[in-house]
């Protein structure tokens, strides 16, 4: 139970740390560079991000707990887990990327990218846990959602 809750700490603490660093990179940008592009018109609320953000982080958290300690071990689940770092360093690159070095058409790119790969994730989680997949939809949804965001942007500006 002890290692369960160790295992558990451990992925909210690595995506939290994640999500910090996004935070980090992009506070600084949102009143001055950010807020001067042309963006779409349905471009949600500035104070909806870093809620949206919390929430699918924590829930990314459980879906890697889950696949680390709630399936055994499997050439299939080292798989799901090998998508999932490999979504998450997208996840991480994107805000560097974008809020970092401005370079809007980059991130597009690896959003896109991200996209995909979440794709993948929630496919290959699927065959070792489902509940670790379905944790990955809403963060499926938003990122969709980021990307056609990203896609105007770059279109606007």
């Amino acid at each position: 139970m002890f290692k369960s809750l160790e295992r558990l700490l451990a992925c909210l603490v690595l995506c939290a740390g994640i999500g910090a660093f996004a935070g980090w990179v992009t506070q600084p940008q949102i009143e001055g560079w950010y807020i001067g592009l042309a963006k779409p018109s349905w471009t949600p609320p500035r104070y909806l991000f870093p809620i949206a953000w919390a929430v699918l982080y924590v829930m990314m958290a459980l879906s890697l707990w889950r696949l680390w300690d709630r399936t055994i071990p499997s050439p299939a689940r080292r798989e799901a887990l090998i998508f999932f770092f490999v979504q998450l360093a997208l996840n991480a690159l994107w805000s560097p990327v974008f809020f970092g070095w401005h370079n809007l058409h980059a991130a597009l790119a690896i959003i896109i990218a991200l996209v995909v790969t979440i794709i993948g994730t929630i496919f290959t989680s699927a065959r070792v846990d489902r509940a670790a997949a379905w944790l990955l939809l809403p963060y499926l949804v938003w990122v969709s959602y980021a990307t056609a965001l990203n896609a105007g942007i770059v279109a606007m500006n």
